[in-house]
Formats: structure tokens, sequence, C-alpha cells
């Protein structure tokens, strides 16, 4: 069971990308309108992924305070501790691949309080260019020091739901692989 929050968004998605404009699996950015997140604004960041390079184009008031940093142009690994940058790459990849949200179960501060980060995939301006939409949500009330940049500690990934894209296959013809 989700945060209600993490709930959210992942409903939201879910209903844009059945929407008809959808290409495959990913809803348009057009589609996303910020008032549908409501207070959750905030907590949200968009990124833009072109290739394995992740740089935040929008952060949300409450991620600049918790990270004690601007975001608008870093790198999206500058949220995580480094031995979690991996593991949040392989969650951009999934959920653009995949075509479906990636929720990233995560902790912070001395007490490992668990936060959820929610990644969902929208289709870019230009070819391999996606935009990843992302929530992050306290489970617990935080009482970390202000003024202090608090980085997050990626403990486990999974997709949500079906995968909008199928799985890439292999193709024969006369014993000639063609595909």
């Amino acid at each position: 069971m989700f945060h209600p929050d993490t709930q959210a968004l992942i409903d939201h998605w879910t209903a844009l990308s059945r929407d008809g404009v959808a290409r495959a699996g990913l809803p348009p950015r057009a589609a996303l309108r910020p008032d549908a997140l409501g207070g959750r604004l905030t907590r949200t960041f968009l990124a833009e992924r072109a290739g394995d390079d992740v740089r935040l184009r929008l952060a949300g008031d409450w991620l600049e305070a918790f990270h004690d940093m601007p975001l608008t142009g870093a790198s999206l690994s500058a949220m995580w501790r480094p031995p979690s940058i991996a593991m949040a790459a392989a969650a951009v990849r999934q959920t653009v691949r995949e075509a479906r949200p990636v929720v990233v179960v995560a902790a912070v501060g001395a007490g490992n309080a668990p936060v959820e980060v929610t990644l969902a995939a929208f289709q870019g301006e230009a070819a391999g260019r996606e935009l990843i939409l992302g929530l992050v949500a306290p489970v617990a009330t935080l009482t970390l020091p202000a003024r202090t940049p608090h980085r997050l500690t990626a403990r486990v990934s999974m997709a949500v739901g079906e995968p909008a894209r199928p799985r890439l296959a292999l193709a024969a013809l006369d014993g000639r692989r063609i595909a």
C-alpha cells in the first residue's frame, strides 16, 4: 500500500496514459495539468532525460528546501546518496522503457525515515528526450534539521501496473534473425 500522494500520482498518470493521445504508452507533456497535483506540487519535480543524463527542469519549493539547494538545472543524481544513484537511474530507465510508474522506496536522515519517490515518464519535445515527473512523499512526519542538505538512500524500486510497452523479442525468418 502506497502513501496516498504516491497513489494519487499513479492514478493520475494511468488515466493520462490511457487517453487517445498517448504514444507508445507515454502521455504527452501537454496533458499534465499542474493544478491536478494540488498541494503535492511543492514536492514534485520535472526532469528531462536525454540518454543517461537526467536534468531537473523544475522543482517544488519543499524539495529545494529539503535538499538545501536550487535544483533547477541540477542532475537528478544530486537528490541521492552516491550508493543509491545507480538504483535511481535504473528506475528512470524502467519507467521510460516499460511506460509505467516506478516507485523508489528510500530513507532519509539518521533515523532512516521512509520516503516514496514516484517516477512517471511523459513524451518529450524530441525523440529520445522523455520527461520524468517525480513526486517525493514522506511516509512519516519528517523532523530533520533545517538548512542541511538531505540526500535520499534508495532501498527498493518497484514498477506499478502493467507495462504499456511490449518486451522486445527476437524474430526469425527462415532461421535468420531479422529483429
